[in-house]
């Protein structure tokens, strides 16, 4: 995330995905004071226009790589098991989907394009697979059971 994608005056944040995909997503005020407040207080002094940077110098965006190597970190501290940063997402969605959240909200939260890609965190519930399933062509009732 870049200074540039905070629009602190509409309350927004753009996110950026792949493909080049930029949705504007609304910016919790609380998220805002926290990110605010880390600007002046705990960010580094520098010219980099990443709004998370390192803490060290050479100070600089950080990367995939380092969000994963501080959560892994924070995992030993904690004396669990070491996971990567996508074990949060995935941890998140599986949650979502335990508290009966609709898959199809979850792809909203998660910015998923295709069903496909929610119905991951769903596998093992076919009930609420099914709820993503497309009827089968010539079949009334959407298919097998």
């Amino acid at each position: 995330m870049r200074l540039d994608d905070v629009d602190w005056r509409a309350g927004e944040v753009v996110v950026h995905g792949k493909g080049r995909r930029e949705d504007r997503l609304p910016l919790p005020a609380d998220v805002g004071e926290a990110i605010a407040a880390y600007l002046r207080q705990g960010r580094p002094a520098t010219t980099e226009r990443a709004v998370f940077v390192t803490a060290t110098a050479p100070v600089h965006g950080l990367t995939r790589g380092a969000v994963s190597l501080i959560v892994r970190r924070a995992c030993v501290r904690a004396g669990i098991t070491p996971v990567g940063a996508h074990r949060l997402r995935h941890t998140m969605a599986c949650a979502m989907v335990r508290a009966q959240v609709p898959l199809a909200e979850v792809g909203q939260v998660f910015r998923h394009r295709s069903p496909v890609s929610t119905a991951g965190y769903a596998r093992v519930d076919l009930e609420r697979l099914r709820t993503l399933a497309r009827p089968w062509p010539g079949c009334a009732g959407g298919g097998p059971r």
